[in-house]
Parts: structure tokens; sequence; C-alpha cells
């Protein structure tokens, strides 16, 4: 496993490819209305990153056919954008997207929803969120990959909720997804020590059921295996000396 510490410049650049995304995110959440479909959202996503003159990283990673994935409700990630997946108040979707922008890939995911929705779906989404946080509380140089893990899997299943097993979090920087993989469960203490210069897409993903999950027919789509409602949330950071910084929000 070869991990690829960056450079400062070229921290820089995923931070632009990361502001880029923040843009993205705006214009979805300013359409997410009931009854869109996620084709009409990843038209909308395909062309707010070209307007940056910026690429998707998902658009042809291998073979896959679309800007971002969409996934709803019972669909964990990877959910294809079709035009028959129709958004109406009390459905939830996981929107994931990635963007190629001056040779450096950034990666981050939301989890948006149509009111109403019940109260326990609420604290679902809001937890999914947190455990990012939790995980990055500890994504300090020295500190290990099993810090990051054991954190975010103590706050879902201290909230009642479970993490996804089969699916990590990742490295990323030129390759969208570079080593190393990342569980989202672990150990406090195990693995890797965290390094300055280390960039990492870190995304839990949080299911109301069972942490088990299944692969559609379309060789893309994950479902949790109980058919229960799934969160997910994600963004690019880097290790700093003082601790991790986000490179996909806007700079505040």
């Amino acid at each position: 496993m070869a991990i690829i510490i960056k450079t400062p410049k070229e921290i820089e650049a995923m931070q632009e490819s990361g502001k880029i995304l923040a843009a993205v995110f705006d214009i979805v959440k300013d359409n997410f209305k009931p009854g869109i479909n996620a084709k009409q959202l990843d038209d909308l996503i395909f062309d707010a990153i070209s307007s940056h003159q910026a690429k998707p990283s998902f658009l042809g990673y291998q073979g896959y056919k679309y800007s971002s994935c969409i996934s709803k409700n019972e669909e964990v990630v990877h959910g294809i954008p079709y035009k028959e997946k129709i958004f109406m108040p009390g459905d939830i979707a996981s929107i994931d997207i990635g963007v190629f922008f001056k040779g450096f890939h950034s990666d981050a995911a939301r989890t948006l929803w149509l009111e109403p929705i019940p109260q326990e779906v609420t604290r679902l989404i809001t937890v999914t969120e947190e455990c990012f946080f939790k995980a990055i509380e500890n994504a300090k140089p020295g500190n290990t990959i099993g810090d990051m893990a054991s954190a975010l899997q103590h706050h879902a299943e201290s909230n009642g909720f479970s993490v996804v097993r089969d699916l990590c979090s990742h490295g990323i920087g030129k390759k969208l997804h570079e080593d190393p993989l990342i569980p989202n469960y672990g150990v406090q203490g195990k693995g890797f020590k965290l390094k300055e210069g280390m960039t990492f897409a870190i995304e839990p993903m949080i299911n109301m059921g069972t942490h088990q999950v299944l692969t559609l027919d379309d060789k893309w789509t994950i479902i949790t295996a109980d058919q229960k409602l799934s969160a997910h949330y994600e963004n690019t950071i880097c290790i700093t000396k003082d601790g991790a910084k986000i490179l996909t929000r806007h700079v505040e």
C-alpha cells in the first residue's frame, strides 16, 4: 500500500476542486423539490461542474455513465440517476458528487430530504453527519486510522444505528480512489499512522437497521438488506499539523 503525501500546492489544487463541489451542492439543494427526478438533478450537476471548466469525476469511471450517484431511501450508495427515480415528500436522497479540476479530484456526499419525514429519520441524517465530524476530530498526525474509525462507529452504534461494513472511506488525489481503503469501523490505536499531507474522502454510510447490504442487478446500486433507510455524508479532507482540514466546503 502506497499512501501518497500531497504537497501544499497539490492540496491547494484539491481545495479549488472542493470549492467547485461546494458550489455545485448549493445548486442541488436549491433544486431538490417535490417532483424532481434523479436525471434532472444529474443534468444540473453536469452543467454546474462544466460551468467551472471542471469535469465530473464519476462520468466514465469504470464505465459509469452519469455525473453523480443519487440514492433514494433504502439505497445506500451508487444509486443510478434514472429519470424514473422521482422524489416526493417523505423521501431522502444521498447525493454523491466528484469534481476533477487542475489534475485533482474532490469527493463529497450529502443526504437531503423532503418534508415531512419522521423524527427518527431526521435523527439518522443528523447522526450520520455527526459521525463524520467524530471521525475527523481524531484525524491528527500520529493518530491511527483506527482512532478515526472507532470514533465514527461508536457514535453511530451508541445512537442505535449501524455502520455499513462492506464499503469504505478512501484516499483521494490525482485518482478518485487512492490507497488506503479506510473502514468506517475499527479499533482505537490500530492501523497505519496518520501523517501531514495525507488526503482522504471520509464517508460514513449509516443504516437504520442492519449493517448488511445487497447489490442490485444493475451492478451499481447498493441497498440495505432489510430495506430500511440509509444516510450518507462525505467530505474530502487533508491532514495538517493542527488536525483535519475540510476541502469540500466554502472557505469561511
